[in-house]
């Protein structure tokens, strides 16, 4: 039986959500909030930050995030054609929209029930980074666009900063190591639709998979869907508290901590029967490494119980990229 058949008859949990940890705690007592996500990232690779508006916290601007899916679905209302001339052919989805049907989780034949759009990071004229980090692609259809999304993209790169801080601390690290790592990482906002599930066939929202990168910010989430596979074998609904956002951890991150930091198999599934005729709308933001970046065991997490799982099989965070890329059929 493949790994794909495993997954989609596994049953659904009964063990209580992930207790969200409160944003706030960044502020007040870094070292309990630490302790608290890494605990959650340890257990299921997965956590919930909880009060993400409060006005004096380290969290988002609500009216630009409410601007934001207002934008987003503005944008996927277009025509197809319009939609159409933003996608980029053969450049792995990186920049600009990429059509309904395309994406395929690693494993499956039938590709998933979405169409999303990707922005990046700009970068100075001249930089190296430009040879594989290209311009983004500003929809001029949709007023505000480009300037809202740039906002948003910032935004949640602070955000996933404070967030690998916590972790370093956490592994019993620097509080900076992760600092210069991510500086212009290839991270990744996109805007994500999955329109009504009229006849699904063999394709759901999002079939399991892990993520390629170092974290995911997930807003979105309160749209029931997203499940995470939990160590026994069952897969466990995340439904997050309205103003949190969901945060996992991706296979870059997995592999430098040696799988201490577990990058967990998740996916969405197609919506309940009174709920079919909706769209599903989520933003995640993928937080890369730098390209050159070497992603090889760190030593802290090597043990007697727990030996090197990546012994001299170190890699650049671009080549593990590029690899994973063609596995889900974006490039």
């Amino acid at each position: 039986m493949s790994d794909t058949a495993l997954y989609d008859s596994a049953p659904l949990s009964t063990a209580p959500a992930i207790e969200p940890v409160p944003l706030s705690l960044y502020d007040t007592d870094l070292s309990a909030f630490s302790q608290k996500l890494g605990g959650s990232f340890e257990r299921y690779g997965f956590a919930v930050l909880s009060g993400l508006f409060d006005k004096d916290g380290a969290g988002l601007d609500k009216a630009l995030v409410d601007k934001a899916y207002a934008l987003a679905k503005d944008y996927f209302e277009l025509p197809v054609e319009t939609k159409s001339a933003h996608h980029e052919k053969g450049k792995g989805g990186a920049r600009g929209y990429t059509p309904f049907g395309v994406e395929t989780a690693k494993g499956y034949t039938a590709s998933d029930l979405k169409e999303f759009y990707h922005i990046g990071r700009d970068l100075p004229e001249g930089h190296p980074y430009r040879d594989h980090m290209r311009d983004n692609i500003w929809p001029t259809e949709v007023p505000e666009f480009k300037e809202t999304f740039q906002a948003l993209y910032a935004a949640l790169d602070g955000l996933g900063k404070k967030v690998l801080k916590a972790i370093a601390i956490y592994l019993k690290l620097e509080p900076t190591f992760f600092d210069d790592k991510v500086e212009l990482g290839n991270s990744v906002l996109r805007m994500l639709h999955y329109p009504p599930v009229d006849k699904a066939g063999a394709s759901v929202r999002a079939g399991a998979h892990g993520d390629i990168n170092a974290i995911t910010l997930l807003m979105g989430a309160e749209e029931p869907g997203l499940q995470l596979l939990d160590r026994d074998g069952s897969w466990l609904p995340i439904t997050p508290p309205p103003g949190a956002i969901v945060i996992n951890i991706g296979d870059m991150l997995s592999r430098l901590t040696n799988h201490v930091l577990p990058s967990t198999i998740h996916r969405v599934v197609n919506p309940a029967e009174s709920r079919k005729g909706f769209s599903r709308y989520s933003m995640p933001f993928f937080l890369h490494f730098e390209s050159p970046y070497v992603i090889e065991t760190l030593p802290g997490t090597i043990t007697a119980d727990r030996p090197d799982q990546y012994a001299g099989q170190s890699i650049t965070a671009n080549d593990f990229l590029q690899q994973r890329l063609r596995e889900i059929k974006l490039a």
